[in-house]
């Protein structure tokens, strides 16, 4: 049987997902850079053939650990689904000898390489620079035409964001990030094989977005992102996904598979995606690039990663759309067959519609709720009216347990202060959209209100 060593860190895709998937297609030896979710630990130990957790020693030269892991196992394939690890797994399957999304992962992970790519192929995005100190952050707070976000090159999940809008607000914004990018390192959300990669940081224009020239209905976010797959360097999209409106700064809400755009429109926004790919020069990995959407047809493209979208897009596509994208993945890299989409699928191939709500607190205007609440699942499923054909459910791995106070919502830390994430599905896209509106206004009501003595803790 052939084997692979999965290599699991935080972020991504949920683990028990991705276990279960990968150990129906072959011997699973899993590394783990980051503890294990106690709600998928014991199903891991029974889907793996060995669960190794290095000490941190070990991780100093993390390519070379997941090398000598993969030879210790005979591994015929590595991956990872975690942003964190994605360059080390590559340069490791470099030199394996094996499948992997090669050299240019890099170009896929930092935001200064990404844009300095794009730039050089003339794609669209927003105006940049790199800056690496704050006398640079001024400088380019002078020259480019604001208002600007300022981002961490090696970040996810909108952690470290900052909107600059004047210039007295630069100093500020540098200091913010750089603590937010350290606290982020010590809970585990950083880069794990680029050395001093919380010290990089892009700063770029804010482009104006316009949900209204691209859906026939009101409510939804103003990008979409474009999930696929890259197999011998060859772009294959698979679907679109489309969003609610971020909270300030751009901390993503909810993701809804799939979009409700035209045939037209998902025509022109994936064969952006490709351009972008292309670019980029990557292998065999899976794909997750956002695209911003303006008036009169206009797009930019935000950032391409070197592997599938987090959260819960990779079950939300297996639902929607019947395709277990982690098996094919695997398929693939040992080498296999798998047989990707000929073209993006549609809402017209889909079986009804699924999202995934982060749930923050914050309400539909990105208003902070008056008061702490407690995080409390039951309640919600029994006390929010969802539409009838809804199916409602949390993701526990992704989640805080029930009785845990809910996080006051740091516009700068992203999905770091998220309390959960829940799953919905319905029977069309108009539908989770409308349901998450609702779940989103009802979540301070009907969560009870947190003693003084959890928020304390």
């Amino acid at each position: 049987m052939s084997k692979v060593l999965l290599v699991h860190a935080k972020g991504g895709p949920p683990l028990g997902h991705v276990l279960s998937r990968t150990a129906a297609r072959a011997e699973v030896h899993l590394l783990a850079l980051s503890a294990l979710p106690p709600s998928v630990a014991g199903a891991a130990r029974g889907l793996c053939a060995t669960v190794e957790t290095p000490a941190a020693p070990q991780r100093a030269d993390l390519v070379s650990l997941i090398v000598s892991r993969a030879r210790a196992v005979g591994a015929d394939a590595v991956l990872t689904f975690s942003e964190y690890a994605v360059v080390a797994v590559a340069d490791a399957c470099e030199v394996l000898g094996l499948a992997g999304a090669g050299g240019a992962a890099r170009l896929a992970r930092d935001k200064r390489l990404m844009r300095r790519t794009w730039r050089e192929h003339g794609l669209p995005q927003p105006l940049f620079r790199p800056v690496a100190t704050e006398e640079e952050l001024h400088r380019a707070a002078r020259e480019l035409p604001g208002p600007l976000l300022l981002k961490a090159a090696w970040s996810a999940g909108s952690t470290a964001h900052q909107i600059i809008r004047a210039p007295h607000e630069v100093s500020a914004a540098w200091r913010r990030s750089r603590d937010v990018m350290a606290e982020s390192a010590r809970l585990g959300f950083s880069e794990l094989h680029v050395e001093s990669a919380d010290a990089d940081f892009v700063v770029e224009q804010i482009v104006t977005g316009t949900a209204g020239d691209w859906f026939d209905e009101p409510g939804w976010g103003d990008y979409v992102s474009v999930e696929g797959v890259v197999a011998g360097g060859t772009f294959h999209p698979v679907c679109l996904s489309a969003r609610m409106p971020t909270v300030e700064p751009f901390t993503e809400r909810a993701g809804i598979t799939p979009a409700p755009l035209s045939p037209d429109a998902q025509e022109r926004v994936v064969e952006l995606a490709r351009a972008a790919v292309d670019a980029l020069g990557l292998r065999d990995c899976g794909i997750h690039t956002e695209i911003k959407l303006g008036a009169g047809g206009e797009m930019w493209l935000i950032e391409t990663a070197a592997r599938f979208g987090g959260a819960m897009t990779v079950p939300q596509i297996e639902e929607v759309f019947g395709l277990d994208l982690v098996g094919m993945l695997v398929d693939h890299l040992l080498g296999r067959s798998a047989r990707w989409p000929d073209r993006a699928l549609t809402a017209a191939q889909a079986r009804g519609a699924a999202g995934s709500l982060v749930v923050l607190a914050v309400d539909g205007r990105g208003r902070a709720w008056p008061d702490r609440r407690t995080w409390d699942f039951p309640r919600v499923a029994a006390d929010v009216p969802l539409s009838r054909s809804s199916e409602l459910s949390v993701v526990a791995e992704s989640s805080l347990p029930d009785g845990c106070p809910v996080p006051v919502y740091d516009p700068a830390a992203g999905a770091n202060t998220m309390a959960a994430l829940c799953l919905l599905s319905a029977a069309d896209a108009r539908t989770v959209l409308r349901d998450f509106e609702t779940l989103v206004d009802a979540l301070p009501r009907v969560l009870p209100a947190a003693r003084t003595e959890e928020v304390s803790v």
